[in-house]
């Protein structure tokens, strides 16, 4: 259990790292999209949470992406806990 706490941590550490770099800007224009961002800062936004999930995973690989609305980072932090 332990690990997956500190995997879960260190998910959450890296996803508002993400956010707070190329999420953040996004919030004026995108706010309520869900968006998907990957660790070079690419980013798949749109309204469908279940497809830019499939479409993240296809182009960054499984668990190596931040998954939020954008505005409400508190969707990603709940994934993350569930992993």
């Amino acid at each position: 259990m332990a690990k997956k706490d500190e995997w879960a941590s260190a998910r959450i550490e890296e996803d508002d790292r993400l956010y707070e770099l190329y999420g953040k800007p996004l919030e004026e224009e995108y706010s309520g999209k869900f968006v998907a961002i990957g660790p070079d800062g690419q980013t798949i936004l749109g309204d469908d949470d279940a497809e830019i999930l499939q479409q993240a995973i296809e182009k960054f690989g499984s668990g190596t992406f931040a998954f939020t609305r954008v505005g409400d980072r508190t969707l990603g932090r709940w994934l993350a806990l569930l992993a």
